[in-house]
């Protein structure tokens, strides 16, 4: 859905007709999906309709079978995964990947293990303490004594150090309880206000369209509905099939946080 009365915006990514899997099995059977340059995207959709394995898809940790992987007007669909890292890609994976022994700052410094300019690292650790609170206030704080919904922020605070064009987000808010979600949200809402893209995976559906301009359906590895979040959001039958409750009207997340569009941000 475009806003004619506004400049174009530019893709950034796109997937023309990926199919890809493991094995011999196929997940994605088709895909065709745009990023937008400066923009939240959220896949959502069942449980094995492939939205993991797109992500892995565009970081080169899975080749596609078929079709093209393009960003900024490149074919990226054979490079390797640190090829795509260099080009500003970075995927921030479902599971938990601090080093509990380890330092917030030490893990906030790993996000930077390709970079050989000292200056330049300690120029960005100080630029994400800036931008996270948490990081600074934590930095001598062992990973591994933070609670789930401070580690996912790190981690999302680590991919800072690369200085990305592209941040690709699965399921941060999955285990988390309701005020660490809010704070997980507020990041995303946040990287994109700082002008990055994210590519966000979320169960929590209504959660992840709130803070998202696009939102995308997936269904049996193909896209089959795309819109902006908040027309999504509104949609009966996407609130029957993926919202829940009978998609019941969605409620503030913070008086002082607001979506990408100027609407309130919402949460379940």
């Amino acid at each position: 859905m475009t806003d004619t009365t506004s400049t174009p915006a530019q893709a950034l990514l796109t997937l023309d007709a990926v199919t890809a899997g493991y094995g011999a099995g196929l997940i994605l059977r088709g895909v065709d999906l745009t990023v937008t340059a400066g923009q939240v995207t959220c896949l959502i959709g069942p449980n094995g309709s492939g939205k993991s394995t797109t992500l892995k898809t565009i970081s080169g940790l899975l080749k596609p079978a078929s079709g093209t992987v393009t960003f900024k007007g490149e074919d990226i669909s054979r490079l390797s995964a640190r090829e795509r890292l260099l080009r500003g890609i970075v995927h921030v994976p479902q599971d938990r990947s601090l080093f509990p022994a380890m330092t917030v700052r030490e893990n906030v410094e790993m996000g930077g293990y390709v970079l050989r300019d000292r200056r330049l690292i300690a120029e960005r650790w100080q630029q994400i303490a800036d931008s996270f609170p948490l990081v600074a206030e934590r930095a001598g704080a062992h990973a591994g004594s933070l609670s789930g919904g401070e580690q996912k922020t790190v981690e999302i605070a680590r991919t800072l150090m690369l200085d990305p064009v592209l941040i690709l987000l699965d399921e941060p808010s999955i285990g988390l309880d309701p005020k660490s979600r809010t704070a997980v949200f507020r990041s995303v809402a946040d990287l994109a206000a700082s002008g990055r893209s994210v590519l966000l995976v979320e169960q929590n559906a209504r959660s992840g369209l709130a803070v998202s301009h696009t939102g995308v359906v997936l269904e049996g590895g193909r896209v089959a509905l795309t819109g902006s979040g908040a027309d999504l959001l509104s949609d009966p039958e996407v609130g029957r099939l993926y919202l829940g409750a009978g998609a019941r009207p969605t409620t503030p997340l913070a008086s002082t946080l607001t979506s990408p569009a100027g609407d309130p941000t919402r949460q379940d």
